[in-house]
């Protein structure tokens, strides 16, 4: 059994935004007591299976609470191994399920979202099994993997997205953890000519913005959604400062339990270790206000 090594890791800080081919990450560490389940396929596409790792909760008097991670790359690189901080999650009793998704070349927008969704119904569908919570799942993500886990969790009971998983559940998510995630693809289509893998990911879309709009979670905003916990850096070079700051407006306009922390002078992601402390007790303080956590 491997051991936790780092009591409160900062959970985000060895997220890496693109993979390099042939890199080799180290094992997640995590706690005693806890079991891990590797690669767990939890989506079938075609000939194509996205996988999960979970990191399981020791069986207490009640179900853990998850956190669904998922990891950045512009929607067309990075692997689920590059992630490997949760220490945070672990400290406050939660399981976490890492999750990849379908990126390019393997298949375009809006195939992501699906994958995330198809990640969460199976959480829900197996929670009984797995000993989860599914009234105490989060959704997380950095960079493109915050816009998937926004999409994820605020199209809620919409099943728009859900044709690769169909189901029969209520899914709500409990809130979500948004670090520097792009939120309104249409505000950031001027950029689109300078960010290839945005255009890339759209493919045949990329010049419909009725599509562009679909897929751009400022847009599934509404009094039902989700508390959201933001992350952002105000001189970010790859997802503006303004599509976080929109996001956050839209939010309390529509009286959902919102957050958000500003990193001045901060890019995209890399802060400084004191800004990645402050959100770490924000991120706890947060999922104690929710009552998202196992005491």
């Amino acid at each position: 059994m491997k051991r936790l090594t780092v009591l409160v890791t900062f959970i985000f800080i060895t997220t890496r935004l693109f993979a390099q081919e042939g890199v080799v990450y180290p094992p997640t560490p995590y706690p005693p007591g806890y079991t891990a389940r590797l690669n767990v396929v939890y989506c079938k596409v075609f000939n194509y299976e996205c996988k999960m790792d979970l990191y399981l909760a020791p069986k207490g008097s009640k179900p853990a609470p998850v956190v669904i991670n998922i990891h950045g790359g512009g929607w067309t690189n990075g692997v689920k191994e590059s992630q490997n901080g949760f220490g945070l999650f672990f400290k406050l009793g939660y399981s976490v399920a890492n999750i990849e998704y379908r990126m390019l070349p393997v298949a375009p927008a809006p195939a992501a979202i699906e994958d995330a969704r198809c990640a969460l119904i199976y959480l829900i569908s197996n929670a009984k099994e797995l000993n989860l919570d599914a009234n105490r799942i989060v959704l997380m993500g950095s960079s493109a993997g915050a816009h998937l886990a926004l999409m994820a969790g605020l199209v809620g009971t919409n099943t728009i997205f859900d044709s690769d998983c169909p189901h029969q559940h209520m899914v709500r998510p409990a809130a979500i953890i948004d670090l520097y995630g792009p939120t309104d693809l249409v505000a950031m289509a001027p950029m689109f000519n300078g960010y290839n893998a945005v255009t890339n990911w759209l493919g045949p879309h990329k010049g419909d913005l009725n599509f562009i709009r679909f897929i751009s979670p400022i847009n599934f905003v509404s009094k039902y959604s989700p508390p959201v916990l933001i992350l952002h850096g105000t001189n970010d070079p790859l997802v503006p400062y303004q599509q976080s700051v929109d996001l956050e407006a839209k939010l309390r306009a529509a009286g959902v339990k919102t957050k958000m922390m500003t990193v001045q002078g901060g890019g995209h992601g890399g802060f400084a270790e004191a800004k990645n402390l402050e959100f770490n007790a924000l991120v706890e303080s947060f999922l104690t206000e929710l009552g998202l956590y196992n005491p």
